[in-house]
């Protein structure tokens, strides 16, 4: 009688949890509609392993460089781990959780992360988080940026947090209950459309130009990182026009990489170097580049990245040229098929962002 009192306790708790877990993931978000960023972090996990260079930080990375360039015309292989307005903290957490899986031979951090040490909208916050696998990276970096009114329970357990999502559920939570499509190429952000670079509002004076020390601080957390696993650390500005980069906050990093001994890469001071034209290589008025500016900026990347120890040309290996065959295949018919789209409607997009 007791055994069968126990088996049904343990049964009951199994039929709870498993229901929970599937309610649970029917109501968190998908990211699949407009806003496919949140998809980011996760998918690193089924391309982990065999990357050479390792990109990370916010927008300014995930959507200014293409690895499948990188790769097509130099043999590199990388990774770009990097979602909307991440933050340092995140940034290096994430560098501790990729290390778990590999050792790339070069770290890329977009400096333009040091602006911001806090976060202001938890949104950013989830996109960045909820994708992580759980280990002591997820924890920490949890517990070091989420805001004063999020709770670590509710990213142990997002039901919590996302229970009231029922009332805005669609067909797109039970299309990609079990399986989402990928968004990225390897965490580039492909966009093919053109809006070229406008008038924006004058550089607004600040009181203090300083950054952050916590934002100093793990800036040097990263460094020691890389400098423990033999890491080539380099530090680079995409090539956006907006939001202002004061050159306050160029003359600190400058020095920085000096002290460190660093290389350091201004893609706006490179702009004309790299080949970038404002007018037809950014989709949203010179604030990032689209797919055209980003194959730019990785040619010209591609280039100096060769110059370091470790990475080199790997085109030669069957194994990985297989892999990266696929993926160019991938990108080729994303290009395409949006280039197709904006040729088509692109006239009306504009008319309707203007």
């Amino acid at each position: 009688m007791r055994k069968k009192h126990i088996f049904r306790t343990v049964f009951w708790l199994a039929g709870s949890v498993i229901i929970l877990a599937s309610v649970q993931r029917l109501l968190m978000p998908k990211y699949m509609g407009m806003v496919v960023e949140g998809n980011f972090t996760q998918e690193y996990y089924q391309d982990a392993g065999n990357h050479d260079v390792l990109f990370l930080g916010n927008c300014e990375v995930y959507e200014n460089i293409s690895p499948v360039i990188l790769w097509q015309e130099y043999g590199i292989t990388s990774y770009i781990r990097g979602n909307a307005q991440q933050l340092i903290a995140q940034s290096y957490y994430l560098l501790e959780d990729t290390l778990r899986y590999e050792i790339p031979k070069a770290v890329v951090f977009s400096v333009s992360s040091m602006k911001q040490f806090e976060q202001d909208n938890e949104s950013y916050n989830r996109m960045t988080l909820d994708g992580m696998r759980w280990s002591g990276c997820k924890w920490n970096a949890i517990a070091e940026t989420k805001m004063e009114d999020e709770h670590m329970l509710e990213y142990l357990f997002p039901l919590l947090r996302f229970h009231s999502r029922w009332k805005e559920l669609s067909i797109e939570d039970f299309r990609y209950y079990w399986a989402r499509d990928r968004v990225s190429h390897n965490g580039y952000y492909l966009r093919a459309d053109v809006r070229p670079a406008g008038e924006f509002p004058a550089e607004r004076r600040l009181a203090d130009y300083s950054f952050e020390p916590k934002a100093w601080e793990y800036l040097d957390k990263i460094r020691v990182l890389c400098e423990r696993y033999q890491i080539q650390l380099i530090l680079m500005k995409a090539p956006a026009l907006y939001p202002a980069w004061y050159g306050q906050w160029e003359e600190q990093i400058i020095d920085y990489a000096k002290k460190h001994h660093l290389t350091y890469i201004n893609g706006i001071q490179k702009a004309d170097e790299i080949g970038i034209d404002f007018s037809e290589d950014t989709y949203d008025q010179g604030l990032h580049m689209n797919v055209y500016g980003a194959e730019k900026m990785a040619r010209y990347f591609g280039k100096i990245l060769l110059t370091f120890p470790g990475i080199e040309d790997r085109r030669n290996d069957p194994w990985l040229s297989a892999i990266w065959q696929e993926k160019c295949a991938e990108y080729g018919q994303e290009k395409a098929q949006q280039e197709a789209e904006f040729a088509e409607f692109g006239y009306l997009k504009r008319f309707y962002q203007e």
